[in-house]
Protein backbone atom coordinates (compact mmCIF):
# COMPACT_ATOMS: atom_id res chain seq x y z
CA UNK A 1 0.00 0.00 0.00
CA UNK A 2 1.29 3.49 -0.90
CA UNK A 3 2.42 5.53 2.08
CA UNK A 4 0.50 8.66 2.99
CA UNK A 5 2.27 12.04 2.83
CA UNK A 6 0.70 15.15 4.34
CA UNK A 7 1.58 18.33 2.41
CA UNK A 8 0.45 21.60 3.98
CA UNK A 9 -0.19 24.57 1.72
CA UNK A 10 -1.08 22.53 -1.37
CA UNK A 11 -2.68 25.60 -2.95
CA UNK A 12 0.56 27.59 -2.67
CA UNK A 13 3.37 27.75 -5.22
CA UNK A 14 5.78 25.36 -3.54
CA UNK A 15 3.11 23.02 -2.12
CA UNK A 16 1.45 22.69 -5.53
CA UNK A 17 4.75 21.93 -7.28
CA UNK A 18 5.57 19.40 -4.57
CA UNK A 19 2.21 17.63 -5.01
CA UNK A 20 2.82 17.27 -8.77
CA UNK A 21 6.10 15.45 -8.13
CA UNK A 22 5.33 13.54 -4.93
CA UNK A 23 2.11 11.92 -6.17
CA UNK A 24 4.20 9.56 -8.30
CA UNK A 25 5.37 7.72 -5.16
CA UNK A 26 3.09 8.84 -2.33
CA UNK A 27 -0.60 8.92 -1.48
CA UNK A 28 -0.84 12.70 -1.01
CA UNK A 29 -3.14 14.52 1.38
CA UNK A 30 -2.83 18.25 0.71
CA UNK A 31 -4.20 20.97 2.94
CA UNK A 32 -5.64 24.30 1.88
CA UNK A 33 -7.62 26.97 3.68
CA UNK A 34 -8.50 30.26 1.98
CA UNK A 35 -7.83 29.20 -1.62
CA UNK A 36 -9.94 26.31 -2.89
CA UNK A 37 -8.05 24.13 -5.35
CA UNK A 38 -8.39 20.88 -7.24
CA UNK A 39 -5.28 18.79 -7.98
CA UNK A 40 -5.87 15.56 -9.91
CA UNK A 41 -4.61 12.54 -7.98
CA UNK A 42 -4.43 14.41 -4.65
CA UNK A 43 -6.82 14.18 -1.69
CA UNK A 44 -7.39 17.78 -0.61
CA UNK A 45 -8.47 18.72 2.90
CA UNK A 46 -9.64 22.13 4.06
CA UNK A 47 -8.15 22.79 7.48
CA UNK A 48 -7.07 25.76 9.58
CA UNK A 49 -3.47 24.96 10.49
CA UNK A 50 -3.61 27.51 13.29
CA UNK A 51 -6.11 25.35 15.21
CA UNK A 52 -4.14 22.71 17.08
CA UNK A 53 -7.13 20.46 17.73
CA UNK A 54 -8.08 20.51 14.04
CA UNK A 55 -4.54 19.45 13.12
CA UNK A 56 -4.52 16.79 15.83
CA UNK A 57 -7.77 15.36 14.40
CA UNK A 58 -6.33 15.45 10.88
CA UNK A 59 -3.23 13.50 11.92
CA UNK A 60 -5.40 10.96 13.71
CA UNK A 61 -7.62 10.53 10.65
CA UNK A 62 -4.88 10.36 8.00
CA UNK A 63 -2.11 8.63 10.00
CA UNK A 64 0.56 10.10 7.68
CA UNK A 65 3.93 8.42 7.20
CA UNK A 66 5.54 11.82 6.66
CA UNK A 67 4.80 15.56 6.59
CA UNK A 68 6.16 18.38 4.44
CA UNK A 69 5.06 21.77 5.78
CA UNK A 70 5.10 24.39 3.01
CA UNK A 71 2.15 26.54 4.15
CA UNK A 72 3.20 30.08 5.09
CA UNK A 73 2.66 33.78 4.72
CA UNK A 74 5.78 34.06 2.58
CA UNK A 75 5.64 37.67 1.37
CA UNK A 76 8.05 39.69 3.56
CA UNK A 77 6.15 42.96 3.05
CA UNK A 78 2.89 41.36 4.22
CA UNK A 79 4.57 39.90 7.30
CA UNK A 80 6.11 43.27 8.12
CA UNK A 81 2.71 44.99 8.10
CA UNK A 82 0.66 42.06 9.51
CA UNK A 83 2.94 40.63 12.22
CA UNK A 84 0.28 38.90 14.34
CA UNK A 85 -1.62 37.37 11.42
CA UNK A 86 1.56 36.04 9.82
CA UNK A 87 2.99 34.81 13.16
CA UNK A 88 0.02 32.50 13.71
CA UNK A 89 0.72 30.52 10.54
CA UNK A 90 4.50 31.00 10.20
CA UNK A 91 5.38 30.18 13.80
CA UNK A 92 2.50 28.78 15.88
CA UNK A 93 1.20 26.37 13.23
CA UNK A 94 4.72 25.24 12.37
CA UNK A 95 5.58 24.40 15.97
CA UNK A 96 2.29 22.51 16.36
CA UNK A 97 3.08 20.41 13.28
CA UNK A 98 6.47 19.53 14.78
CA UNK A 99 4.76 18.51 18.04
CA UNK A 100 2.36 16.23 16.21
CA UNK A 101 5.11 14.75 14.03
CA UNK A 102 7.04 13.98 17.22
CA UNK A 103 3.97 12.25 18.68
CA UNK A 104 3.80 10.01 15.61
CA UNK A 105 7.60 9.76 15.24
CA UNK A 106 7.44 10.41 11.49
CA UNK A 107 9.71 12.40 9.15
CA UNK A 108 8.82 16.09 9.15
CA UNK A 109 10.17 18.66 6.67
CA UNK A 110 9.84 22.41 7.19
CA UNK A 111 10.40 25.04 4.51
CA UNK A 112 12.39 27.92 5.95
CA UNK A 113 14.12 30.66 3.94
CA UNK A 114 17.44 32.18 2.94
CA UNK A 115 16.07 35.40 4.47
CA UNK A 116 17.06 34.19 7.95
CA UNK A 117 20.34 35.93 7.01
CA UNK A 118 21.17 39.65 6.73
CA UNK A 119 23.03 39.18 3.44
CA UNK A 120 26.33 40.67 4.59
CA UNK A 121 28.47 37.49 4.78
CA UNK A 122 27.47 35.22 1.87
CA UNK A 123 27.42 32.49 0.81
CA UNK A 124 25.77 30.95 3.86
CA UNK A 125 26.30 27.49 5.29
CA UNK A 126 23.89 25.69 7.62
CA UNK A 127 26.33 26.34 10.48
CA UNK A 128 26.38 30.13 10.06
CA UNK A 129 24.58 32.18 12.73
CA UNK A 130 21.17 33.53 11.71
CA UNK A 131 20.77 37.29 11.38
CA UNK A 132 17.30 38.19 10.02
CA UNK A 133 16.49 41.82 9.21
CA UNK A 134 12.80 41.44 8.30
CA UNK A 135 9.93 40.20 10.41
CA UNK A 136 9.40 37.34 7.95
CA UNK A 137 13.01 36.22 8.50
CA UNK A 138 12.54 36.53 12.27
CA UNK A 139 9.40 34.41 12.15
CA UNK A 140 11.16 31.67 10.22
CA UNK A 141 13.99 31.67 12.79
CA UNK A 142 11.43 31.39 15.60
CA UNK A 143 9.74 28.52 13.76
CA UNK A 144 13.06 26.72 13.16
CA UNK A 145 14.01 26.96 16.83
CA UNK A 146 10.54 26.08 18.13
CA UNK A 147 10.18 23.08 15.86
CA UNK A 148 13.62 21.70 16.66
CA UNK A 149 13.04 22.09 20.40
CA UNK A 150 9.89 19.95 20.15
CA UNK A 151 11.23 17.50 17.55
CA UNK A 152 15.00 17.32 17.00
CA UNK A 153 14.48 14.98 14.01
CA UNK A 154 12.73 17.69 11.94
CA UNK A 155 14.40 18.62 8.64
CA UNK A 156 14.69 22.41 8.32
CA UNK A 157 15.10 23.25 4.63
CA UNK A 158 16.26 26.77 3.90
CA UNK A 159 14.76 27.65 0.55
CA UNK A 160 16.12 30.15 -1.97
CA UNK A 161 14.26 32.40 -4.39
CA UNK A 162 11.96 30.13 -6.42
CA UNK A 163 10.29 30.41 -9.82
CA UNK A 164 8.19 28.23 -12.10
CA UNK A 165 4.76 26.96 -13.03
CA UNK A 166 1.95 28.08 -10.74
CA UNK A 167 -1.59 26.97 -9.94
CA UNK A 168 -4.42 29.54 -10.29
CA UNK A 169 -4.23 30.07 -6.52
CA UNK A 170 -0.58 31.15 -6.31
CA UNK A 171 2.11 33.22 -7.99
CA UNK A 172 5.79 33.09 -8.89
CA UNK A 173 7.84 36.21 -9.56
CA UNK A 174 8.60 35.35 -13.19
CA UNK A 175 4.99 35.46 -14.42
CA UNK A 176 4.63 39.24 -14.00
CA UNK A 177 8.17 39.73 -15.37
CA UNK A 178 7.29 37.78 -18.51
CA UNK A 179 3.96 39.60 -18.91
CA UNK A 180 5.66 43.00 -18.75
CA UNK A 181 8.34 42.06 -21.30
CA UNK A 182 5.86 40.40 -23.64
CA UNK A 183 3.78 43.59 -23.59
CA UNK A 184 6.85 45.67 -24.41
CA UNK A 185 6.78 47.61 -21.15
CA UNK A 186 9.88 48.63 -19.17
CA UNK A 187 11.07 46.33 -16.38
CA UNK A 188 13.72 47.42 -13.88
CA UNK A 189 15.38 44.76 -11.74
CA UNK A 190 17.79 44.90 -8.81
CA UNK A 191 21.48 44.60 -9.53
CA UNK A 192 22.25 44.52 -5.81
CA UNK A 193 20.10 41.60 -4.68
CA UNK A 194 21.94 38.29 -5.13
CA UNK A 195 20.29 34.90 -4.61
CA UNK A 196 20.76 31.22 -5.55
CA UNK A 197 17.41 30.57 -7.30
CA UNK A 198 15.83 27.26 -8.26
CA UNK A 199 12.62 26.20 -9.98
CA UNK A 200 9.65 24.89 -8.02
CA UNK A 201 10.28 21.41 -9.44
CA UNK A 202 13.91 21.47 -8.33
CA UNK A 203 12.90 22.66 -4.87
CA UNK A 204 10.30 19.88 -4.62
CA UNK A 205 12.96 17.28 -5.44
CA UNK A 206 15.09 18.71 -2.63
CA UNK A 207 12.23 18.51 -0.13
CA UNK A 208 11.53 14.87 -0.98
CA UNK A 209 15.24 14.11 -0.59
CA UNK A 210 15.21 15.84 2.81
CA UNK A 211 12.21 13.76 3.85
CA UNK A 212 14.30 10.63 3.36
CA UNK A 213 17.79 11.74 4.33
CA UNK A 214 17.86 14.87 6.52
CA UNK A 215 17.48 15.63 10.20
CA UNK A 216 18.44 19.17 11.17
CA UNK A 217 19.37 22.02 8.84
CA UNK A 218 19.95 21.83 5.10
CA UNK A 219 20.22 24.49 2.39
CA UNK A 220 18.37 23.85 -0.89
CA UNK A 221 19.77 26.66 -3.03
CA UNK A 222 20.87 26.48 -6.64
CA UNK A 223 24.44 26.25 -7.88
CA UNK A 224 24.69 29.83 -9.19
CA UNK A 225 24.77 33.18 -7.42
CA UNK A 226 22.85 35.59 -9.59
CA UNK A 227 21.27 39.05 -9.30
CA UNK A 228 17.63 39.74 -10.11
CA UNK A 229 18.81 41.73 -13.14
CA UNK A 230 21.06 38.92 -14.38
CA UNK A 231 18.17 36.51 -13.91
CA UNK A 232 15.91 38.80 -15.95
CA UNK A 233 18.43 38.94 -18.81
CA UNK A 234 18.75 35.16 -18.84
CA UNK A 235 14.97 34.75 -18.69
CA UNK A 236 14.48 37.12 -21.64
CA UNK A 237 17.13 35.27 -23.63
CA UNK A 238 15.63 31.83 -22.98
CA UNK A 239 12.08 33.00 -23.72
CA UNK A 240 13.30 34.89 -26.80
CA UNK A 241 12.09 38.29 -25.61
CA UNK A 242 13.73 41.64 -26.28
CA UNK A 243 16.02 42.92 -23.54
CA UNK A 244 15.61 46.52 -24.73
CA UNK A 245 13.11 47.27 -21.96
CA UNK A 246 15.16 45.63 -19.20
CA UNK A 247 16.59 48.22 -16.84
CA UNK A 248 18.79 48.20 -13.76
CA UNK A 249 17.85 49.54 -10.35
CA UNK A 250 18.97 49.30 -6.72
CA UNK A 251 17.02 48.11 -3.70
CA UNK A 252 16.97 51.65 -2.29
CA UNK A 253 15.16 52.82 -5.44
CA UNK A 254 12.02 50.82 -4.52
CA UNK A 255 10.43 51.68 -1.15
CA UNK A 256 9.10 48.54 0.56
CA UNK A 257 7.71 47.71 4.00
CA UNK A 258 10.25 44.98 4.74
CA UNK A 259 14.03 45.57 4.70
CA UNK A 260 15.80 43.51 2.03
CA UNK A 261 19.04 41.57 2.39
CA UNK A 262 21.62 42.25 -0.34
CA UNK A 263 23.05 38.73 -0.82
CA UNK A 264 21.51 35.68 0.82
CA UNK A 265 23.25 33.17 -1.45
CA UNK A 266 23.17 29.69 0.04
CA UNK A 267 26.07 27.23 0.01
CA UNK A 268 24.17 23.98 -0.56
CA UNK A 269 27.18 21.65 -0.64
CA UNK A 270 25.61 19.43 2.04
CA UNK A 271 22.47 18.88 -0.04
CA UNK A 272 24.58 18.31 -3.17
CA UNK A 273 26.50 15.57 -1.31
CA UNK A 274 23.18 13.88 -0.49
CA UNK A 275 22.08 13.80 -4.13
CA UNK A 276 20.39 17.17 -4.64
CA UNK A 277 21.50 18.22 -8.12
CA UNK A 278 19.91 21.42 -9.47
CA UNK A 279 20.42 22.16 -13.14
CA UNK A 280 21.81 25.55 -14.18
CA UNK A 281 19.39 28.49 -14.03
CA UNK A 282 19.38 28.53 -17.83
CA UNK A 283 18.48 24.84 -18.02
CA UNK A 284 15.71 25.25 -15.44
CA UNK A 285 14.29 28.18 -17.40
CA UNK A 286 14.49 26.15 -20.61
CA UNK A 287 12.38 23.45 -18.93
CA UNK A 288 9.69 26.09 -18.37
CA UNK A 289 9.65 27.44 -21.91
CA UNK A 290 6.19 27.05 -23.38
CA UNK A 291 4.69 26.31 -19.94
CA UNK A 292 4.59 29.77 -18.36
Amino acid sequence: MTKKLLVTGASGFLGWNLCQLAKEKWDIYGTYFSQTIDIPGITLVKVDLREFQDMKDLFAEIQPAGVIHTAAHSKPNFCQTHPEESYSINVTASVNIARLSADYDIPCVFTSTDLVFDGLNPPYLETDPVSPISYYGEQKVMAEEGMRSHYPKVAICRMPLMFGITPPTASSFIQPFLKILREGRPLSLFTDEIRTPVSGTTAAKGLLLALEKVQGLVNLGGKERISRYEFGCLMAEVFELSQDNLGRCLQKDVPMAAPRSPDTSLDSSLAFSLGYQPLSVREQLEELRGKV
